[in-house]
């Protein structure tokens, strides 16, 4: 445990962007997942829906700099290949 009184304050600082953090990885992580499984159903309707709330997740995840932009881009880009590539079967 610190003995400091600002260290004290930088655990609790810590703790609650950690928090913050983790609600907003699970925003992007549980709209890709969705997107995901709605492209292993091959209903292109509901993907291209929960890929763009993906989108929309990652840019607030790059903006607020919990993830790189690059990383929120990669992400962006191998999604939206996917749901591209079932709907161009249909």
């Amino acid at each position: 445990m610190p003995i400091k009184t600002s260290a004290k304050k930088y655990m609790r600082v810590t703790e609650r962007k950690t928090e913050i953090n983790k609600k907003i990885k699970g925003l992007f992580r549980s709209a890709i997942k969705k997107a995901t499984e709605a492209i292993a159903k091959n209903d292109a309707k509901t993907a291209g829906e929960w890929a763009k709330k993906a989108f929309q997740a990652l840019d607030k995840a790059a903006k607020k700099e919990v993830i790189s932009k690059n990383t929120a881009a990669r992400k962006k880009s191998r999604l939206n290949k996917k749901v591209k590539a079932i709907t161009i079967k249909k």
